[in-house]
């Protein structure tokens, strides 16, 4: 350790099957008043919100919903929400649901205390007031952004994701019940289990990566390779579930301080444009990014094997980071995982522009532990066309 290092998370972390009961009393003791569920109609026909809703009515907590988030939302529906906030006067937010409805959660609550609109903000510490306290409760093993201090939202008039960092969205309390997760269909179960190890994957091999950040990366893939075939296969073991959901929480810690890297940075770009749910897109970018990036770190890329229990005693660090490439090239397979940008309708000629949409994600690229042109962003797609 030769420099000087910060840590941040979520002060509150509350986890484990049946979780959700406490929800009324996590409100109580960030004295909530009017509370607003921030969610997307899918989550709200599933069911899902309806033993949250019954936990607060039992505790007399006067609630509304706001259910207009949409998959990758547009920075536009903040305005919606924050409107919202302001027609029900409520003084605390529970973010319900995937990575869209939470960050739509954690966006709205800074907005309702910040001037202008959200498009402002993009960018690292420019949010100059705290916001609203949010409560997170996660629907997905997936995103970890309940420990997070960033949104990510979509500008459609620049084809691109956009991120917000800042320590005021820091959620207030995480509340994690792999039971909200059993449901989960096998394709969302994959695309939002392979986000989280990719999150796990890309902090550990962070330039800015620490010896905290890798204990717990190191112990997300663990979780998360070794659960995530069966929470697929079987999506009501709740054993796999909970590794799942902890691995997810892990991996969003470690990132949360030391970055993710490139393989976000491709994924935004063809997300924007394409609409390519962002674990999907992650997912078909990984190994390619993985290939590029291996001489940058070869130990670290080596002992990502060994987080996977893969046999590499008699390899040197070259192999056994070719190996695990390899490994993720077979657990896509297992999961049915899109492997081609043509399958979604890009083309050769798509690439250049969409190289061009990398190179602006500087924020990502500057914890990428091989230096990236733009030339190397173009063969990177077109390896994965």
């Amino acid at each position: 350790m030769n420099r000087v290092t910060l840590f941040r998370t979520t002060p509150r972390i509350v986890m484990g099957p049946g979780a959700l009961n406490q929800l009324a009393e996590e409100v109580r003791q960030l004295k909530g008043k009017k509370v607003l569920f921030v969610t997307d109609k899918g989550v709200v026909e599933a069911g899902l919100l309806k033993p949250a809703r019954e936990a607060l009515e039992k505790a007399q907590i006067d609630y509304a919903i706001f259910d207009d988030v949409e998959p990758d939302p547009r920075y536009e529906i903040v305005a919606g929400c924050v409107e919202m906030i302001g027609h029900e006067k409520a003084d605390l937010l529970i973010g319900f649901g995937g990575g869209s409805p939470i960050d739509i959660a954690k966006a709205s609550a800074i907005m309702a205390t910040n001037e202008g609109s959200v498009a402002n903000y993009f960018g690292i510490d420019l949010v100059p007031n705290r916001g609203l306290p949010t409560i997170i409760v996660p629907t997905t093993a997936g995103t970890g952004s309940e420990v997070t201090p960033i949104v990510i939202l979509s500008d459609e008039g620049e084809k691109l994701k956009k991120g917000i960092v800042t320590p005021y969205l820091f959620p207030s309390v995480a509340l994690l019940d792999p039971e909200l997760t059993l449901g989960l269909p096998p394709d969302i179960t994959a695309a939002t289990g392979m986000d989280a190890l990719i999150h796990a994957i890309e902090a550990y091999t962070s330039v800015n990566a620490t010896g905290m950040t890798d204990s717990l990366a190191f112990r997300a893939m663990t979780l998360l390779y070794h659960n995530i075939r069966t929470a697929y296969a079987n999506g009501t073991n709740l054993e796999a579930r909970s590794a799942m959901m902890e691995g997810s929480l892990l991996a969003g810690m470690a990132f949360a301080n030391a970055g993710v890297t490139a393989v976000h940075a491709f994924a935004y770009p063809i997300g924007a444009e394409f609409h390519i749910p962002h674990g999907i897109a992650n997912t078909l970018m990984l190994p390619h990014v993985m290939r590029f990036n291996l001489l940058g770190n070869l130990s670290k890329f080596a002992e990502i094997s060994e987080a996977f229990d893969l046999p590499v005693e008699d390899l040197d660090d070259l192999g056994a980071a070719e190996m695990s490439v390899e490994a993720i090239e077979r657990l896509a397979l297992d999961l049915r995982a899109p492997k081609h940008l043509s399958e979604f309708g890009i083309a050769e000629k798509d690439l250049p522009a969409l190289a061009e949409g990398v190179m602006k994600v500087t924020r990502l690229l500057a914890n990428n532990p091989r230096t990236m042109t733009l030339k190397d962003a173009e063969e990177i797609y077109k390896a994965a066309l």
